[in-house]
This record gives C-alpha cells, sequence and structure tokens, in this order.
C-alpha cells in the first residue's frame, strides 16, 4: 500500500479505520485500544477474588493452562516478578503433565484453565486430566474464557470458583493487558494499580504523533522490513520478553507471503537484521512495552499491507492433528538430513527449530542451534511444541517461503491417559508434530525431523 503520513496513521488507528490495513474485519479486532482503561474498572472483582482465596490460608498454588495468546504474558509476567508458585502449563509433552501433577498439593492449588474460543484442544485435555485428578472439586478451578463459550458453560455447569469474561473484540495475541493477563498478574501479587497507572501513560502516549512510542517502534519494524531486514531480534532480558513479542509479530504480520520474523536473542549484526530495543528498565514497566509493542505491530502490519488480526494458517495444522489422531498412531519417524537441508541456505533465509520434546530438555537443543549457526550464516529461532504452533505457526505457514525447519523429537516415555479421550497425551503430542509437519510440507516448505536422542 500506498505509504500514511504518521499523523494520519495514527488518527486512523483511533479511528478504527480498516481501510488502513485490508478493509476487511480489523475494526472489529481494535478492542485491545481501550482495554486497559476498561481493566481499571474491573480491579475491585479481581481484588476480592485474590483476598477471597487468600482469607482461607487454603490455596498457596496456582496452575494456568492455556496456550499461545492465553499463556504467554502470564510466562513472562511469572519470570519478570519471580512468581514461584505460579505455573503455566502450555504443553501436552507427558513427561511435563505428569511432572508437574507429581509435585501439586492438590488441596491447595486453583487451576485456571484460560482460552478465548473455549475449545482449545490442548487447554481442554489439561484441564479434563487435572479434573480428574483433583477430584472433581468446582472450588479448586476457575476459567478465563470469552463470554458463552463452551468453557464457560462448562465452568458453570462444574461450580467453578469464578469465572473472568474476556472483551470478545480482542484477539488472543493482543490479550496481555486484558483478563488473560491481569488475572494471573493478580494471583502472582503483582500491583495491578501501579501497572496499570504506568500502562494509561502510553496509552495516552501513542494517541499522539509526536513522542509516540508505539508509532515510532512501528516505524521502525515496517520500514526495516520495507528495507530488506524482515528479521527482528529481540535482546535478552530477565523475564523472557521475546517469548511474547515472538507470537504478536509472528502471527501479527506472517501472511500472504510477507512477514517479520522474530528472532529472539539473535544476534542483530547481518544485513537482514533489525534490532528493536525492548525497553524494561523496571518491572513495572512491563505492561507499557506490552502496550507498545501492540501499538507497533498495528502500525507495522498497516506497511506491510496486511490483517495483522486475523491467523488464516493456523487452522491448518489443527486439522492435520485431528486428521492423524483419527488414523492410529503417528509416524514420528526421522526423516531428511541435516547436512542436505542446511546446504540449501540462501542468503535472506531463517533456520527454525521446532521441538516436540520435554521442556526440561531444551538446553539440548544448543548444539543444534550452533550447527545451524554454522553451517548456514542465518538467523536460527527455536519453539517448543505445541506452544509454538500457537506463536510462530503462522508466520511458518502464510510468511515468506524462507524457513529452513528441524522438527525435533523425543520419545515420549510411557502413555499419560486423558479422561475421556481415546487418545493420551503421547499419542497427541505426536499427532501435532506429525500433522505440522504435514502441513509444512503440503506448503512447499524445506523440512526435516530428528530424534532429540540420535542428533
Amino acid at each position: 500500500m500506498s505509504a500514511v503520513a504518521p499523523a494520519e496513521l495514527v488518527a486512523r488507528i483511533w479511528e478504527r479505520d480498516p481501510t488502513l490495513w485490508t478493509g476487511n474485519d480489523e475494526a472489529k479486532w481494535l478492542g485491545w485500544l481501550d482495554e486497559p482503561m476498561r481493566m481499571r474498572s474491573r480491579l475491585g472483582d479481581l481484588q476480592r477474588f485474590v483476598e477471597e482465596l487468600a482469607a482461607p490460608g487454603q490455596i498457596d498454588t496456582f496452575v494456568l493452562l492455556g496456550m499461545g495468546g492465553s499463556s504467554l504474558a502470564p510466562e513472562v509476567i511469572k519470570r519478570s516478578f519471580g512468581a514461584e508458585s505460579f505455573h503455566v502449563l502450555d504443553t501436552t509433552h507427558p513427561a511435563a503433565v505428569r511432572g508437574l501433577a507429581e509435585t501439586l498439593d492438590l488441596d491447595a492449588t486453583l487451576f485456571i484453565a484460560a482460552s478465548k474460543s473455549g475449545t482449545t484442544l490442548e487447554t481442554r485435555s489439561h484441564l479434563d486430566f487435572f479434573w480428574e485428578r483433583a477430584g472433581k472439586r468446582g472450588e479448586f478451578f476457575a476459567a478465563i474464557t470469552d463470554p458463552g463459550s463452551k468453557l464457560d458453560q462448562l465452568a458453570k455447569e462444574r461450580g467453578f470458583l469464578g469465572t473472568f469474561d474476556g472483551e470478545p473484540t480482542i484477539g488472543g495475541r493482543y490479550s496481555a493487558l486484558s483478563v488473560f493477563g491481569l488475572v494471573p498478574a493478580a494471583l502472582m501479587g503483582v500491583d495491578l494499580e501501579r501497572l496499570l497507572e504506568r500502562v494509561e501513560e502510553t496509552v495516552e502516549a501513542c494517541h499522539g504523533e509526536e513522542g509516540n512510542p508505539g508509532l515510532e517502534l512501528g516505524l521502525e519494524l515496517g520500514n526495516g522490513w520495507r528495507d530488506g531486514r524482515d528479521k527482528v531480534t529481540i535482546n535478552p532480558n530477565p523475564g523472557g520478553f521475546g517469548l511474547w513479542a515472538e507470537q504478536l509479530l509472528a502471527e501479527s504480520t506472517g501472511k500472504d507471503g510477507k512477514g517479520l520474523i522474530p528472532a529472539p536473542e539473535e544476534s542483530p549484526d547481518g544485513l537482514d537484521r533489525q534490532a528493536p530495543e525492548v525497553r524494561l528498565p523496571s518491572l513495572y514497566e512491563l505492561g507499557q512495552e506490552f502496550y507498545r509493542w501492540e501499538f507497533a505491530t498495528a502500525v507495522a502490519g498497516s506497511i506491510l499491507g496486511i490483517n495483522p488480526f486475523d491467523q488464516p494458517n493456523v487452522q491448518a495444522a489443527k486439522d492435520k492433528t485431528n486428521e492423524v489422531l483419527s488414523g492410529g498412531e503417528p509416524d514420528v519417524e526421522p526423516r531428511g538430513s541435516l547436512d542436505e537441508l542446511f546446504a540449501q541456505a540462501r542468503p535472506g533465509d531463517y533456520v527454525a527449530v521446532q521441538a516436540f520434546i520435554d521442556p526440561e530438555r531444551e538446553a539440548e537443543l544448543e548444539p543444534l542451534l550452533a550447527r545451524a549457526r554454522e553451517d548456514t550464516g542465518c538467523v536460527v529461532t527455536h519453539g517448543l511444541g505445541p506452544r509454538y504452533l500457537h506463536s510462530t505457526g503462522q508466520l511458518h505457514k502464510g510468511g515468506p517461503n524462507t524457513g529452513l525447519f528441524v522438527q525435533v523429537v523425543d520419545g515420549a516415555g510411557d502413555e499419560l491417559p486423558i479422561p475421556g479421550r481415546d487418545f493420551g497425551f503421547r499419542r497427541l503430542i505426536h499427532s501435532q508434530a506429525a500433522g505440522d509437519l504435514a502441513s509444512l510440507e503440503e506448503r512447499g516448505r524445506r523440512i526435516v525431523r530428528v530424534r532429540l536422542e540420535k542428533m
């Protein structure tokens, strides 16, 4: 699209003008612009919920069951504030699910199921597993979901301790400053009043042309992409902000053969790279930074000429997973050669390591990541499956065909049954791996599969 003057760009965002992007349904997904102010009016309810939990002195551990937009902001908040009694479960690996279950005191743990749609397969599987394990006691469960969803209905039927309604005009990846991020933050002991006061300063600044932090970052991202620097390195920080920003950028911009390719903690040195700064001088700047990157992504999306609020290719991997699940034991045998894959690297390509492994073994990927950098000279990204399917999966399928994909699987150990399902977590995670490989191959992506134990 033709360049839009910065002042006009800002004005049209606040006017909810969909023609700033593709002229489709963008206007109905801009609830995140005002959500911090709406949440200020809900702080009393959140605080009462937390105080009532604490009053009996019974609950001292929290487990969030969620994926993608429902889990990544809480994970970053947890890491940033050092909330050791708060756990985020966003893997279907049986070793991880079993390991967490064995450490919990089920008479002192609150499980929070978080899903906008209320139908997320991973989250519903986690919920069914822990519902049975915890003795089907609704007072140990809460839900965060959009009004009227299947999860909302289930929470009512089962007598959950509380249900928090999401804002339907906000997509998952823009929901950090909604109940999906702030209910977990409240349970971690974060001072939400203080957090949102700082956010509102950024919201106000994002209304103008001068000194607009979201506009400045968005122009940097979009103009960098226009100049051929489509890899966005994100500087390391203790809270792992790149985990959240990675989803925001990849799922928002990776479509129509275009996309910003986030590469957290990679070297910024390279002609195809840009290195916008993550500004986190103190813990309570985190909310401001969430909002700055959300606004920036909307700005960058206008420069790329895409709809930054949809995710047209995410369903593909889900459909393939269901197809594999219905067909018996999935095939996750090694396929292809790393040597041959890396020999295909061209300037401007990137390597994406997609690891369907126990998260406790993530450090074992380091030799593979180092080899990929050395053999290709490319930016190297990596994500854990199935988490990345809800994060960078859209970019992998809908973005530019510049990825070299390495899927990594492990043995996954013994099966762990899921109540009410004819499959367990082992078969589920292997089906997700098989389904995503098939989906990428259908799009002509270059991909191999290796076993973690044999790399």
